[in-house]
């Protein structure tokens, strides 16, 4: 919490940010500013309201704290998307879109995150809200939610590519950034990472045209021309029921430019399935090196599962942008301090024989035993009550009037 304390003049703002945050690391059912504002004592939301609202800070601290407790040398930036399901139309960002949370179409808010994922563990440590042409086109409606009116469209490769941009400014190197089909198949995002001189491996469709010395063909033309002596079985990094193990095989390209391009190809050994990445790198990378490159890019999905189900990342009930990125790089912090946790009890004490080594979910829950837990008097819960149903009684009886106004 010193790290973001002096990002707020008043006391009280610091002591109402450490309240949200612990709030987001609690056991709460439901993590929003009601909930959070009734666990930590206050009479009201409207104090937490306010510190997403209008208190101001960003989020350097967390990429900051990441970094300085998760440097890796061969670490490798991950970026992915991840939807939100929300009701209604004037939350920012929100329009009916495919989101993998849900697998289909769905009246949902989707986000950018850029996860650094390193031996020592995985957060992310930015992110940027994906705003679509049904926002960018209606100033107004970007007014309501906070936007700037002037808010032009960007695609998520984009935002990726504006996120990377912040982290390289910042100082910092990275060797490698991994992301899906989304990201593989825009040629601006790969022409920016090789003028930073950042490699990538990043996955194309199987129609993606590749450069060989015979000439240019699709992935999949490429990838039937492989012999069976190029696969190499190669695991992809662990997962939770072991190793991911595939078979790869890796085709040098031919192009002018400087610089080492490949095509990388997967094979599941069980159902045959092919998947295609796109490589750069200043020099020639081994074979081993794109497998683990293209296996951290399961490193977000990850982080998303956690960081939604131990810190509230997706549970924030806010309509304006601002409060939007305050909720969310809070939950990033909350998420980290947890990652780093680990990693450190890891590095200092070994789990012993016949357990498993601490999990981000198991410190979550000694951490709310042992230091997070209130206690509140009944008075304090029957006075929420009694909030919540004032509350719920004028949104009841406005509900009612705009009928009354419609009919007539």
């Amino acid at each position: 919490m010193s790290r973001i304390a002096g990002r707020f003049a008043r006391v009280e703002p610091r002591r109402r940010v450490r309240d949200l945050m612990l709030g987001l690391l609690s056991d709460l059912p439901r993590k929003n500013c009601w909930s959070i504002a009734e666990w930590a004592g206050e009479a009201t939301p409207d104090g937490m309201q306010h510190l997403l609202r209008r208190a101001r800070w960003d989020a350097d601290a967390v990429r900051e704290y990441v970094l300085e407790h998760l440097h890796d040398e061969g670490a490798v930036l991950v970026v992915d998307e991840t939807g939100d399901v929300k009701k209604g139309t004037h939350t920012v960002g929100v329009q009916r879109q495919y989101t993998g949370t849900a697998g289909r179409i769905e009246n949902a808010q989707v986000a950018v995150y850029l996860v650094y994922a390193g031996l020592r563990g995985h957060a992310a440590v930015d992110r940027e809200l994906y705003i679509p042409h049904s926002w960018t086109r209606d100033p107004d409606r970007c007014r309501a939610a906070g936007l700037d009116e002037d808010t032009v469209f960007a695609t998520k490769p984009e935002l990726a590519a504006r996120m990377i941009g912040r982290f390289l400014d910042a100082g910092h190197r990275v060797g490698w950034v991994a992301a899906d089909e989304v990201y593989g198949g825009n040629p601006k995002l790969c022409s920016a990472l090789e003028e930073r001189q950042v490699g990538y491996v990043l996955a194309v469709a199987s129609s993606h045209e590749a450069t060989t010395g015979a000439g240019k063909f699709p992935a999949d033309a490429l990838a039937a021309k492989v012999p069976k002596r190029a696969w190499q079985k190669l695991s992809a990094g662990a997962g939770a029921k072991g190793h991911r193990c595939y078979d790869w095989a890796v085709i040098d390209l031919a192009e002018s430019r400087p610089g080492s391009r490949q095509l990388l190809i997967r094979r599941n050994r069980t159902t045959g399935e092919l998947a295609y990445y796109r490589c750069f790198s200043l020099d020639p990378a081994p074979l081993n090196t794109l497998v683990r490159v293209a296996g951290s890019r399961w490193r977000a999905e990850e982080t998303f599962q956690s960081g939604k189900g131990l810190a509230g990342l997706d549970e924030h009930q806010v309509r304006r942008y601002t409060s939007w990125s305050r909720w969310v790089t809070l939950a990033m912090l909350a998420h980290a301090f947890l990652v780093v946790v680990r990693a450190d009890e890891h590095a200092r004490r070994p789990a012993p024989d016949g357990l498993i080594p601490l999990t981000c979910n198991e410190i979550q829950r000694q951490f709310i035993t042992l230091v997070v837990r209130p206690v509140r008097e009944v008075a304090h819960r029957l006075a929420w009550s009694a909030w919540r149903r004032r509350h719920q009684a004028r949104a009841q009886a406005s509900h009612y009037r705009r009928q009354a106004a419609n009919r007539t």
